[in-house]
């Protein structure tokens, strides 16, 4: 068996001239919650496409389930769930009517996991889809996915549009999908709290880069942010290794640091702080500090003292 499920291999793809996703190499393994990060317009779903077959890449090549993505068969594509952005649904149908539509196309539906998502929403079988909220016709969507019985999952931003309630329900079907390990799960999201109690490796993209690729506990132990405290005005911090972005205050230097070791403990010692403390960082912080690499701000000139 194949230890992993998705192979992507330089994938590239313009828009005309603008690079959305540039020569990306991705494994995804087998039987893991994967989640892809990135800001607005980072290139997820381009690379989500690509990666299922819906978008010809401009360059290079990806496979799922070892075919390649541009000619999965049938009974490759019968093997996966996609639930794109949108939560598309037909508005005239009731809820059990759309089950029964979805899972005439699928032989090895599970109308068990339909009925055990749609309860976690709230959902009443008998509903009309138009009368939904955008929440509850997410909560359908996602159930219609995932009663597929997928080897592979894969979800496009699915929380977009949930309340906390149903964000929670959203959370608990993915658990309960993954109890059994051979089920692969990709995700995409903005809500870095979700991404932080489910998933198991992460990869962030960043202008259609790949920035890093790993799981959950290593990003966040590579991590570290760093408080200087003085009893004037700060110093120059000049170069520290590893140094991600520094946030200067009257007498206070924030430092968000990529690799913090004995190296950048000796280089921040010289710079004389009469107390310096780690403070934890959420997964939120940590990949809002990454993708901030070299940036430096200060609330106060070092003339006058005034916010500038």
């Amino acid at each position: 068996m194949d230890e992993y499920i998705i192979n992507a291999n330089d994938l590239t793809r313009y828009f005309g001239k603008r690079c959305v996703i540039s020569s990306l190499n991705l494994k995804i393994p087998r039987g893991c919650v994967f989640a892809l990060l990135g800001r607005n317009g980072a290139g997820k779903t381009t690379l989500i496409r690509m990666m299922l077959g819906f978008l010809e890449p401009t360059r290079g090549s990806s496979a799922v389930f070892g075919c390649d993505s541009m000619d999965l068969t049938p009974e490759i594509r019968s093997r996966i769930g996609y639930l794109a952005e949108g939560h598309n649904v037909y508005g005239w149908m009731k809820i059990a009517e759309c089950e029964s539509f979805q899972s005439s196309f699928f032989p090895s539906w599970n109308h068990a996991i339909f009925k055990k998502v749609i309860s976690h929403f709230d959902l009443d079988p008998s509903s009309k889809v138009r009368e939904l909220s955008r929440g509850e016709r997410a909560g359908l969507c996602i159930a219609l996915t995932m009663a597929q019985d997928p080897e592979l999952l894969v979800l496009d931003d699915p929380a977009l549009g949930l309340d906390p309630v149903a964000r929670r329900s959203l959370l608990e079907s993915m658990v309960y999908l993954t109890q059994k390990g051979e089920k692969t799960i990709l995700f995409s999201s903005h809500l870095l709290s979700d991404v932080e109690r489910v998933a198991d490796r992460i990869s962030i993209i960043d202008k259609g880069i790949l920035r890093t690729e790993c799981t959950l506990d290593t990003f966040r132990r590579n991590i570290s942010r760093i408080v200087l405290h003085f009893s004037g005005p700060p110093p120059d911090i000049g170069s520290i290794p590893g140094l991600l972005h520094s946030f200067t205050t009257e007498n206070r230097i924030t430092l968000a640091l990529f690799g913090y070791d004995e190296n950048t403990e000796h280089t921040l010692k010289k710079l004389g702080a009469e107390k310096t403390e780690k403070v934890p960082l959420s997964l939120e912080e940590a990949f809002i500090s990454y993708l901030r690499e070299g940036e430096q701000k200060s609330f106060f000139s070092e003339n006058s003292g005034d916010i500038s």
